[in-house]
This record gives structure tokens, sequence and C-alpha cells, in this order.
């Protein structure tokens, strides 16, 4: 996909990236310095995309004050939770819409030609590969992966594993660790071979490697989770006992334990990253489900981690989770609870604090019936 404008009174074409599969925008007009928040903000709101040719400093302000003038969601008192929620995420695709207008190119080594830009090259690198090729994007995505870059190099450390893991661009970050520790505190079943499905970052199956299950298969679809458990597991010591493969879910074969942290909330997901947490339908819990009974071994376990947040939000019910579990002819052999330390549970302001404040985080021991 490519993106057309009108500079120097030529007509100029680039590739358009994209992480979120927007469209390119259809107009474009050339910014700079002058451009004034009020004038950008105006612009953006209509979809008229700005290519920025002025300083980088001086565009990072701009697109802080364009994000200033975002109104604020609005809170409607006789709205269900669930009518909350997706008029939540509604304003969130209209903010991210208009904020994604900003526009910076990028040269054919992946540079940035602004003043006082940062060397961005390694950032973009690790986001899009080696291939490097102009293209265009918004800033808002190239602060992404600066971030993401930043991330990557300090890395998260989990008590867990007493390390740090280094999530990837795209990767869901291991910051919430109360799940992870579900997972280290749960009596292991008498085992040497687990399923880690859906691994991301790899940092659950590391933790079943550190607690001496010798054979560990993780699984996921995204080449990017991949590459980011595969550079995890190694560099924590675990590539002798810690299989990474791309696959839809499960593995060849079965296992005497296998660990799932599925995405909680079903609803459509607006980018790659947000398949860690958004899952229409609950299609991958539906089908984890409906097809576990298949992988584990005679007297195995399964350990399902599981957020209540939908339920909260009455996007579902306990009655239907239970049911999904019942149908696939499972039984629950034991429950843990947890409560998020997140700093979105004490934050007040969060059109969805009242669910988010009540938010249990549980793994479900689950055998065949």
């Amino acid at each position: 996909m490519s993106i057309t404008w009108i500079e120097d009174g030529s007509e100029r074409t680039c590739r358009w990236q994209s992480e979120n599969g927007a469209p390119a925008p259809r107009t474009v007009r050339i910014v700079d310095d002058s451009t004034t928040a009020d004038v950008a903000y105006k612009l953006a709101t209509i979809g008229e995309a700005l290519l920025w040719r002025g300083d980088y400093n001086n565009a990072r302000q701009l697109l802080s004050a364009m994000t200033r003038r975002v109104p604020a969601a609005k809170q409607t008192s006789d709205a269900s939770p669930a009518e909350q929620f997706h008029l939540h995420r509604q304003h969130q695709a209209r903010r991210a819409r208009v904020l994604g207008m900003l526009l910076v190119e990028l040269d054919s080594s992946f540079g940035l030609d602004l003043g006082r830009a940062p060397d961005v090259r390694a950032a973009v690198t690790e986001a899009l590969g080696p291939d490097a090729a102009p293209c265009v994007l918004s800033l808002r995505e190239l602060l992404g992966m600066v971030g993401a870059h930043e991330w990557r190099r300090k890395g998260v450390f989990v008590p867990a594993l007493d390390a740090s893991i280094h999530p990837h661009y795209g990767v869901f970050s291991p910051v919430r660790g109360e799940y992870i520790q579900l997972v280290a505190d749960a009596p292991l079943p008498d085992t040497d071979r687990a399923f880690d499905i859906g691994t991301g970052s790899g940092v659950l199956a590391a933790v079943l490697a550190r607690r001496g299950v010798t054979a560990v298969v993780a699984t996921d679809k995204d080449p990017r989770s991949i590459a980011c458990a595969r550079a995890n597991v190694d560099a924590l010591g675990f590539a002798d006992r810690v299989e990474v493969v791309q696959a839809d879910i499960f593995p060849s074969g079965r296992a005497g334990l296998i660990v799932c942290n599925p995405p909680w909330i079903p609803t459509k997901p607006t980018s790659g990253i947000e398949h860690a947490v958004y899952d229409p339908g609950s299609r991958m819990l539906k089908s984890f489900l409906s097809r576990l009974r298949g992988h584990l071994t005679p007297n195995g376990e399964a350990w399902l981690i599981v957020s209540d947040l939908a339920e909260l939000l009455g996007l579902v019910t306990r009655a239907e989770f239970l049911a999904a579990i019942d149908a696939a002819g499972l039984a629950i052999v034991g429950r843990t609870d947890t409560t998020p330390t997140h700093s979105r549970v004490t934050d007040s302001s969060d059109v969805l604090h009242a669910a988010r404040s009540r938010e249990t985080t549980s793994l479900w021991r689950l055998r065949a019936r």
C-alpha cells in the first residue's frame, strides 16, 4: 500500500506503514514548525493527514498538544457496563484515528531526516524487520516502536524467574505479573512434559522450565511472538528444555500439563498486540477447551488463567464459561484467585474503573472427565 502527496510542486509516492492496517490517508498536507496545534487538530479531525517537515521535538510537542484537544470519553450514567465498554472502545478508536494523522517519513535505511531527530533505525528495524525501505507512518506509531525498543533493551523483571523478560515490539509485555505468580505457585502435576499455549514473550514457558519441567513446548501463531519467546528462552538458559514452535493453539502430541493464558475480552482487536487481550466471540478460548482432551495425557491437568473482567463488564457470563468447560468434557479440580495490582485498578478517572477495581484473575485446574 502506498501514500501519495504533492510537495514542491511534484507528486510523490511512498510505501504506507500502518501496524493496525489503517488505509493510507487520501489527503496529505505538508506541515512544519509554523503549524499550530489548533490548526493541526482541526485538519486531523476532518481526515487530512499532516506530513511533518519541521523539528522532531516540535513534532512531539505538537502531538501532545493535539492529544490534549481530544475530548474526554463521555460517561453515561444510565449505560450498562457493556454499553460503557463499547462506547469507551469507540472513543479510543476515534482518538487513535485523529492522532494518527500526524505523519513522518523514514528514508531507505529507516532514518528520520528531521532536525534534532534521534537515531530510530534500530527501533524500527526491530519492529519491521531488516529489509529497510522508505516509508511514511504516523508519529504515534514511530514513538511506539521507540518505546518498545527501550522495553526490549531494559527488560521487565519477573520475580518468579528472578530475571528479566525482554518483550519485542508487538508482543504483550508481562507487566501484569499476577498471572505469572499463579503459575509459579500452583502445585505441579507429576509430569516431565508441558505445553504453553499462546506463549507470547515465553514467560510462562520459562517459569515452567525453572520449576523443573524438563520438556516444555511453547506455541504461538504470531511470528513476532515466536522470535521473542525464542530469544528469551535462550537468554534465560532454558533452550535445552523449551521448544518454541509456530502453531494454531496446540502442537502435536500430548502433555501432562497444558497451560494457557488466553485473551480475556470477547471483542475485536484493533492492532496486532491487542490479540493478546481481545478475542472476538472468545474463539480462541472455546477452541482451546474443545480440543484440550485430545492433547492431555491420562490424568493430565490443564491450567487455564482467565480474568473475570469480561464478566464484570457484562460481555460474558460465568454460566457461559462453565458451560463451555462442561461441554468439552472437562472437570474443574481446583481454582486459585488473585487480584491485579496494575495502576488502572486504583485509577478512579478510568471509565472502566468500577469493573477494574473488582477484577479477579484465576487459575482454573482442569482434567478430562
